[in-house]
């Protein structure tokens, strides 16, 4: 059963890479408007660690680490050492400015064959802002910071399989308190947790080669909405960047002294989509689309089906409206849009003796959804109980602020 899921993930990957819904010559990346999809405390979405940056933030079904409190708790139960604690270390959007940074604590511990917990700490500080009045006067100098704290519990269901699940606390405090266009501000507080399953076949085979297959799927930041300010009360805030991931990774024997790993992901926010609105008659009127001002639950299942598209327009630029009273939308970009919607990632992994590893990667996200779409490379070095693993962020435009984003982990093993 497993592998029939697995096999649906590679061709549903297939599909959003080079699916062509037919609306006369097809429907292409170039029909459709930006329409980024944009959430509450993005930093819960960050990559921490430098192995998974290095393979394309492809992490969902790589092996067991500290690490997977983020990933995927339940790959706990997998894991080879009985415990594990981690620090990373990121420098972010280093392309804009120099003293926004990431920090990351996380560790593991494997009661018995059945039973791991775990727990993590992040903290993402953005710098320090300068905040002034409307006539230019400085007010104060503040250092907007967030964090975020994790604690996980995995469960073996089966020799082969195992669940998760996370319970988190977050806060956000962007502004110190101070009010921002005469507006009163506060911190956004936010509960959430986590949801993951893994399948692990540690007696793989595949190509002639031995080795361990894991199939694994998360459902990430199931929480409130946050709300920075009480103007406007009946608003219902901003979502947090719930997602799905699903994840293969094959690790395949060469031999007694080489590995290599290739992991493969598919990631998707399970947020609404920005309907389309415009000015008709001198009203703001919804053209496509469906409103986001919905409960969490509905919102994650609309994720699925709200895409607005691309409306239709005449010569002039003025839209279509049909009979009902609806604005025509072009077919296929509905669909289209709602497969730009998930995000591809790639990596490999080489390790010899156990001592040195290579990385590479690659992660896709379309273009009219924020177009993130960079390379990796990383190296890892382990001796004894430590290990040191280094990533590199390679970006495809110059203009990326991503782009030479450097990752630092430094790990150790606490037992066989």
């Amino acid at each position: 059963m497993i592998k029939y899921i697995a096999l649906a993930t590679f061709t549903l990957a297939s599909l959003v890479s080079f699916a062509q819904p037919n609306g006369g010559s097809g429907v292409t990346s170039e029909d459709l408007q930006l329409n980024t999809i944009t959430t509450a405390l993005p930093f819960l979405s960050i990559t921490p660690d430098s192995r998974a940056g290095a393979m394309g933030d492809a992490g969902t079904a790589l092996s067991a680490s500290s690490s997977s409190i983020y990933w995927n708790t339940s790959m706990l139960n997998f894991a080879e050492q009985k415990s594990e604690i981690s620090v990373s270390y990121t420098p972010w959007l280093r392309q804009l400015t120099n003293d926004i940074h990431l920090s990351y604590v996380s560790g593991y511990y494997n009661i018995n064959d059945r039973h791991a917990v775990g727990g993590a700490l992040r903290y993402f500080s953005l710098g320090e802002i300068t905040f002034t009045s409307e006539t230019g006067d400085i007010i104060r100098d503040d250092k907007p910071a967030e964090f975020e704290f994790v604690g996980g519990y995995a469960f073996k269901t089966s020799e082969r399989t195992s669940v998760g699940l996370n319970g988190k606390f977050a806060y956000s405090n962007l502004t110190g308190g101070l009010p921002v266009a005469g507006v009163t501000t506060k911190a956004g507080i936010a509960g959430a947790a986590d949801i993951s399953f893994t399948f692990f076949d540690d007696d793989s085979r595949m190509g002639g080669l031995e080795g361990e297959y894991t199939f694994a799927a998360t459902i990430n930041n199931i929480g409130n909405k946050i709300r920075y300010t009480d103007v406007g009360a009946a608003s219902s805030g901003d979502f947090l960047p719930m997602n799905i991931k699903i994840g293969n990774a094959y690790k395949a024997k060469i031999d007694k002294y080489n590995t290599l790993t290739v992991s493969f992901d598919i990631q998707k926010l399970l947020v609404p989509s920005p309907a389309l609105y415009g000015d008709v008659g001198g009203e703001t009127v919804l053209l496509s689309g469906k409103p986001n001002n919905v409960g969490v639950i509905s919102g994650m299942l609309q994720s699925f089906y709200d895409a607005p598209g691309r409306l239709a327009t005449y010569e002039d630029g003025s839209y279509i409206q049909n009979e009902d009273g609806s604005y025509e939308v072009v077919s296929g970009t509905k669909l289209r849009e709602e497969l730009s919607e998930i995000n591809l990632a790639l990596g490999v992994e080489y390790w010899y003796n156990n001592i040195l590893a290579m990385r590479a990667g690659f992660f896709f996200e379309d273009k009219n959804k924020g177009a993130r779409q960079y390379f990796n490379l990383g190296v890892g070095f382990k001796y004894n109980k430590f290990g040191v693993d280094i990533s590199y962020l390679a970006a495809l435009k110059r203009a990326n602020p991503l782009a030479n984003t450097v990752r630092f982990t430094l790990r150790m093993a606490l037992g066989e």
